[in-house]
Order: structure tokens, then C-alpha cells, then sequence
């Protein structure tokens, strides 16, 4: 339904129900042309406030369902309210016209407002749970990195999540348009992306489905996102930092895969005793350096003829830093490295 006919009509018929005026009585009040120009004109006002009340509360234009819930709350209301003008004691002929604009009038302000707020109303009426509290359904929208990542189907197969996961349309489009380009590493993660979400289908205790709704007012897709999570109140899936951060300055409630992976390393603390295999040389002489399997990075000190070999050893120091831990690890038998400051400054 075009908002354009909606106005159309609504003026025009507005210029008929001022051609009504004065119909019934002995005299009229003015010719019909007048009337009928003064409808169009009161019409046109009514479209004008409209316009205006659109343009302070930016809401956006779109659907058909949303046109009849405003329609059927305008008719309401022009019901109490021609019922409360009808206190005052007017003639019939004059309550009569009364009546019918009012009705005319909340019935296009109620219809076209809903238009105007159909994100709201169609993103939070498809996901209302008619369940108890206690068994609320969790929905999580998940963004284009956080497919294309793949970790999320481990999270799904140990049941670490559970719930709806929607995917909003334009992220399957931005996760398509990566699959068709031309570049060779873009177009092999975008069919990975597609490849992880028919995985995720075949998970028997997570429900997936393709989120129809979008934020026509919005042009950038994380914006969309995290607005989608907003009106809908599910949680953002994403490994992308910058959609983290912008999430929770608007108070969206974030998992990132990355933080979980992060937190869930395993804790190697100085003593313990550590196997690992180098697979390249060090940044000081004699080093070696290995990785655990969570790609922690192990400095093996006196390791370079390592290279290649199982090794034991202790852990002599653990260190945070910005790239993430680093553990310094001496093997059985080798003495103790006397500087690893320049190795610290060059990771």
C-alpha cells in the first residue's frame, strides 16, 4: 500500500465531506465548490501535521498489517471521543458531521502513524512468548562475522546456546555479496559463512530462522543490528569488536565468541610442567617458539636445536600483553636465560 494514494484519497474525500457541510438544511451555507475546496484544504492540513510528526520523530514508513492496527486504534478513539462531543448537547445534523470527522480524521492520523512506527510493531509482535517466565525463549541475532567465524556451531553442539537464532535478511545479503566477490579469500569466507549456517539448520535445539524485518532509516548494517535488538530485546552474537563496543553503548546485551574464547583459555601458571613442539625460531638467539592449542604463544628458551621436537619443560613466567599471554618456558636440562626483555618488546 502506497503512502502516496493513502494522501491522495484522504484529501479527496475530504473535499467531499466538505461538500456534505450544510446538507439538510433550509439555507446553505456556501456553494459546494467552496466546500468542497474547503475540505481539501482542512485535508491537506491534516497531511501536512502528518508530515511534520514524522519528520520530529523519525520513525519509518512500511506495511500493510501495521495500516490496520492503526486503523482499527483511530476508530476507537473517534468513538470515545464522539461519544464525549456528544455530551454537549448539539443538533443532530451538526453531531452527525461531527462524528464523521472525527472519524475521518483519527482514523488516517492512527492508520498512517502505525505505517510510520512499523518497525516497531512488526519486529516485536512475530517473537511475542506466550510462555512462563521461567521459560522464556532467549533470540539472539547473529551478525555476518560471528557466521562467518564458525564457532557458533560448537557453542550450539555443547548446548552453551541455546534459544532462536535470526538471521535479519540484510546480513544474509552482505554475507551473499561476500560469497560472489571477486576477490579469492573474501569469496572462500563468504561460502564458509553459507556452509556454517546449513550447519546451524540441522541443530535439533537451536531454531533458525531468516529475520524478515529491516530499519529502512538505518543504511549500515551493524546499526540495523543493534537497533533490531533493541526493539525485539534479544542479544547480538558477533566477533567483530567495533559492533561490540557500539553495542553496549547503547545498552544491547553482547556475546562475543572472541571474549568467550578468550576467558576459557587454559590458566598455565610458572612451575607447572609443559609439552610442546617449536615450530620456528625465536626473536633472541637460541629461542624457539611454540603455540598451545588455543594459540597461546610459548617461548622456549635454549630450544632452537629443538625445532621440530616434543619437548618437556617448566614454565618460568607467565606475561599479559597486548597481542594477548605469552608463557616463557625453560626445557628439562637447559639453564636459565639471563635477559628476555628485547624478546617481551618484540612480540
Amino acid at each position: 500500500m502506497d503512502l502516496r494514494l493513502i494522501r491522495a484519497l484522504f484529501i479527496v474525500i475530504g473535499g467531499l465531506l466538505g461538500v456534505q457541510v450544510g446538507v439538510g438544511l433550509t439555507t446553505s451555507i456556501a456553494p459546494w465548490w467552496i466546500r468542497f475546496g474547503i475540505g481539501l484544504l482542512a485535508g491537506g492540513g491534516v497531511v501536512l501535521i502528518e508530515s511534520v510528526l514524522h519528520r520530529v520523530g523519525r520513525v519509518s514508513v512500511r506495511g500493510s498489517s501495521a495500516a490496520i492496527f492503526g486503523l482499527l486504534f483511530g476508530l476507537i478513539m473517534a468513538k470515545l471521543l464522539a461519544d464525549a462531543i456528544s455530551l454537549a448537547g448539539l443538533d443532530p445534523n451538526t453531531l452527525g458531521f461531527v462524528r464523521v470527522l472525527v472519524t475521518w480524521a483519527l482514523a488516517y492520523l492512527g492508520m498512517v502513524m502505525a505505517m510510520r512506527g512499523r518497525d516497531e510493531f512488526n519486529v516485536v509482535i512475530p517473537y511475542v512468548r506466550l510462555s512462563r517466565h521461567d521459560q522464556g525463549e532467549e533470540l539472539f541475532f547473529v551478525d555476518t562475522s560471528a557466521i562467518i567465524d564458525g564457532r557458533i556451531i560448537d557453542l550450539c553442539k555443547t548446548r552453551f546456546l541455546e534459544g532462536r537464532l535470526l538471521i535479519p535478511r540484510f546480513v544474509l545479503r552482505e554475507l551473499q555479496s561476500v560469497a560472489d566477490s571477486a576477490d579469492p579469500i573474501k569469496r572462500n569466507r563468504g561460502r564458509r559463512g553459507l556452509e556454517v549456517l546449513n550447519e546451524l539448520r540441522k541443530q535439533t535445539h537451536v531454531e533458525v530462522r531468516i529475520h524478515e524485518e529491516d530499519v529502512d532509516t538505518i543504511a549500515e548494517v551493524d546499526a540495523k543490528l543493534v537497533r533490531l535488538a533493541q526493539l525485539s530485546g534479544a542479544k547480538v552474537i558477533t566477533t567483530d569488536y567495533n559492533l561490540n563496543k557500539v553495542a553496549q553503548l547503547q545498552n544491547v546485551s553482547v556475546l562475543n565468541v572472541n571474549e568467550l574464547a578468550q576467558a576459557l583459555r587454559p590458566v598455565v601458571l610458572p612451575g607447572e610442567a609443559l609439552e610442546v613442539k617449536p615450530i620456528k625460531e625465536g626473536k633472541e638467539p637460541n629461542q624457539s617458539v611454540a603455540y598451545l592449542e588455543d594459540g597461546t604463544m610459548v617461548v622456549v628458551e635454549s630450544g632452537r636445536h629443538l625445532i621440530g621436537q616434543p619437548v618437556r619443560g617448566v614454565v618460568t613466567s607467565v606475561l599479559q600483553t597486548a597481542a594477548g599471554r605469552m608463557v616463557f618456558m625453560r626445557p628439562d636440562g637447559a639453564p636459565p636465560a639471563r635477559d628476555r626483555r628485547s624478546a617481551i618488546a618484540n612480540s
